[in-house]
């Protein structure tokens, strides 16, 4: 079972209220291949919310109020539903600090990004599950 993000199936749950839907993750949905969950969501995070970026070990919205426990408990509960699956494979979006792998904004909300993964992500590759984004999907 592959572990997607929510938002590239086509679930409206990004920060502003929409989707990034990917063709490919939507088709492994309506497979049964994958199961798509939202980090940010399972924290407790409405939607929409606040624009949030990483900055070293924690999390702030563009207004610089900490979301750094509600990203790590969405975190725990997201990879929880992903041992429950036996997922060894993660497709999530990229760059977003819960999901994003290899570059993430880089916490300055300038647009720019900077190497490192999201909260998930992080979690994820610390339990073995491979992470890769929209824009690297091969399966």
């Amino acid at each position: 079972m592959i572990i997607v993000s929510a938002c590239l199936a086509g679930v409206k749950c990004r920060y502003n209220g929409e989707s990034f839907t990917c063709t490919h993750v939507v088709d492994l949905v309506r497979k049964g291949l994958a199961i798509p969950l939202c980090p940010e969501q399972l924290g407790g995070l409405p939607t929409p919310r606040e624009n949030a970026e990483q900055t070293g070990e924690k999390v702030y919205t563009i207004s610089g109020i900490d979301l750094t426990q509600a990203f790590q408990k969405g975190a725990e509960e997201a990879l929880q539903i992903a041992m429950l699956c036996g997922s060894k494979k993660a497709i999530l979006k990229s760059r977003s600090p819960s999901c994003g792998s290899g570059m993430i904004y880089n916490g300055k909300f300038s647009g720019k990004l900077a190497k490192g993964d999201g909260v998930f992500t992080k979690l994820l590759k610390a339990n073995h599950i491979e992470v890769t984004d929209e824009d690297d999907v091969t399966i």
